[in-house]
């Protein structure tokens, strides 16, 4: 806990208005975000003794502090806890993992003439948008280009056309070359309202020219001509059968269902699109983290992070669950669309059978990968549960760091931090040390030096070590752990200390933690996630130091042949791949390296014939790859 913020006496501050709340751990970063009606009731009941819910004791024994932002109203909260969720994705906050965008057709209305492109999301510039195409944008924009003669390019072009030479696309008539001046503002601007009126549903007119086209090229036997068009005439009655192309002004529904997993905390959401009356598409979505909150809670959550997402919103949701705070769920849907929203779950009809055939379908699903997340909850959220049980530690293991020393006879000697975060390997968090003050194969020594460095980077601020973690991790047992403890006391920081110890057989035996050793079940997922840290310090630190060697004795040794250089150096190592391999290599084989003479090659040859013992005295044998 922070020694500056102390929570009981900042609890009795909180006032009795609606905001947002940001729970802090001991970094300060931010593991939880809430709205309130009323703050002071809302975040007392974090600190209850009654708490029975494991993730919420989980969350209360990681807050080292809280803050809160004030909002006048309860929508600004709501709206609020969203962004803020959403910046800093908090790890007990539900977060929607798959979040998916349909996109438009956009057409520039701001250009002299207008461009017709494909847009992921709805832009702030002037356009006008068509859409969006769950399925079908491909055919849309294909019937588009192989009608009307709209330009490809983006040149800036004039009001009163361009100067420039007509490319390709107008040679094969795809384009009416306003680029050239080959076709004035108004004519183009009529090819533009001709697509915007099809894109708005307005496809009959251009399917009855398009036949009456067809009739002309086959009547005067242009077969070609005919055929193109025929196709035409297809996508466009494909696209109108598959998925009717919705301006925002028509009614349109997504039907949202789901199913929760109960051990994980996790849920899948499954989505049907209904547009014009059909369903043209369907999704699901997995959601992971949060408390253990109701179904009613979930939705809400789920809706609020999915919609702020997407590029468009339907007239009505329809969801077997009434969603929490429903009221202002549907103010928060008309502040991201500017339009009326409303959410139902209604309990009888067309559309409460759809909602329940979502729900089967998400079970369904969830059924199908719910091995799949059990497997990766016990290997991860339930490893380090085990582990924590095991040492009777109260708080959490989010955040593990673990260290490894490796050195040759005390040469060379580097330091790796390998960080496990919910379980999982962060290596954009894994980190590397060159011991620098220790002379000899001093372990405790070593180790010291890098706890020391890492965790005086923490107190200066240095941003690539600006987290804490739950608990320390060391290869090794009780001299390992001494040393890192007295480190962390020399700096004030208190974190918990684990040696992983290995038996005769140098595999991993169990822990050592408080001056004594624990054995785990060897079959449970703890004892493998101990394993695969281990396993995993020790490779980050061997990799190190086998390139730190390898670079320093391919300098060591050849550097002292007279003419070998840097590029000579780099030549003889691509042909013959280590130091062993140079040794063993003739002259004539070390002639033939290209950019090698004959007085290089003798150099080299003399070099190691004066010293035949070379590489044991470097312990490098023949399969080091310098």
């Amino acid at each position: 806990m922070s020694e500056m913020f102390d929570i009981p006496s900042e609890l009795e501050k909180l006032p009795a208005r609606s905001g947002v709340y940001l729970m802090r751990d001991e970094t300060r970063r931010i593991i939880y975000v809430g709205k309130a009606k009323s703050l002071r009731n809302r975040v007392r009941s974090y600190f209850r003794e009654n708490v029975t819910d494991y993730k919420t004791r989980a969350l209360r024994a990681q807050i080292a502090e809280f803050e809160y932002i004030l909002t006048d109203t309860e929508l600004e909260a709501f709206i609020l806890e969203n962004n803020l969720i959403k910046k800093y994705k908090p790890k007990y906050n539900i977060l929607l993992k798959d979040s998916k965008t349909y996109p438009y057709i956009k057409i520039t209305t701001s250009e002299p003439f207008p461009r017709v492109l494909t847009a992921r999301r709805r832009g702030r510039e002037k356009a006008r948008y068509f859409g969006p195409f769950v399925t079908g944008l491909r055919d849309a924009m294909s019937v588009v280009r192989s009608i009307w003669p709209v330009r490809l390019c983006d040149l800036t072009i004039p009001p009163g056309g361009g100067s420039f030479r007509p490319c390709l696309n107008n040679h094969i008539g795809r384009c009416g070359a306003p680029c050239a001046g080959l076709i004035s503002a108004e004519d183009y601007r009529e090819v533009i309202e001709d697509v915007a009126r099809f894109l708005s549903g307005q496809y009959k007119p251009v399917l009855s020219r398009l036949e009456r086209e067809m009739a002309e090229h086959a009547e005067n036997m242009r077969f070609e001509q005919a055929a193109k068009t025929r196709d035409a005439i297809r996508a466009i009655n494909r696209i109108y059968q598959e998925q009717k192309i919705d301006d925002l002004t028509m009614n349109n529904r997504d039907i949202i269902g789901f199913a929760r997993d109960e051990e994980s905390g996790g849920a899948l959401f499954f989505m049907f699109f209904l547009r014009d009356g059909k369903i043209v598409g369907s999704e699901d979505f997995l959601t992971t983290g949060g408390l253990r909150e109701s179904d009613g809670a979930a939705l809400s959550a789920f809706i609020r992070q999915f919609y702020n997402e997407t590029t468009f919103l339907p007239k009505e949701i329809v969801t077997t669950t009434p969603p929490d705070d429903l009221e202002l769920l549907e103010k928060y849907l008309w502040s991201v669309s500017g339009a009326n929203v409303s959410v139902k779950s209604p309990s009888r009809g067309e559309h409460s059978r759809l909602a329940e055939l979502a729900s089967r379908n998400a079970a369904a699903r969830l059924s199908k990968f719910g091995a799949k997340i059990k497997r990766d909850f016990a290997a991860t959220q339930g490893a380090l549960e085990e582990i924590r049980a095991l040492i009777g530690l109260e708080r959490p293991l989010a955040r593990i760091e673990a260290y490894d020393i490796s050195n040759t006879s005390g040469a060379d000697s580097v330091a790796s931090m390998i960080v496990f975060a919910e379980g999982r390997p962060k290596q954009s968090d894994y980190r590397k040390f060159r011991i620098k003050t220790v002379s000899g194969p001093d372990d405790y020594a070593s180790v010291s030096e890098v706890i020391r460095r890492r965790f005086e980077r923490f107190l200066s601020g240095d941003d690539r070590f600006n987290l804490l973690p739950d608990a320390i991790f060391i290869d090794g047992g009780k001299g390992q752990v001494s040393a890192v403890l007295e480190a962390l006391s020399a700096l004030r920081l208190e974190i918990p200390v684990c040696g992983m110890v290995k038996d005769d057989a140098h595999r991993t035996r169990g822990l050592f933690y408080g001056g004594a050793e624990y054995s785990p079940n060897r079959r449970g997922e703890g004892f493998k996630l101990i394993t695969r840290i281990q396993d995993e310090t020790h490779r980050f630190a061997l990799e190190y130091h086998k390139k730190l060697r390898s670079g320093t004795m391919l300098r060591s040794v050849l550097d002292e042949i007279p003419g070998v250089g840097e590029t000579r150096r780099r030549r003889l190592l691509q042909a013959f791949g280590s130091l062993g391999g140079i040794k063993a290599a003739s002259f004539d084989q070390l002639r033939a390296v290209p950019g090698m003479n004959a007085s290089a090659a003798k150099s080299i040859r003399d070099y190691f014939e004066a010293r035949p013992n070379e590489l044991e005295e470097n312990k490098c044998t023949d399969t080091d790859k310098l």
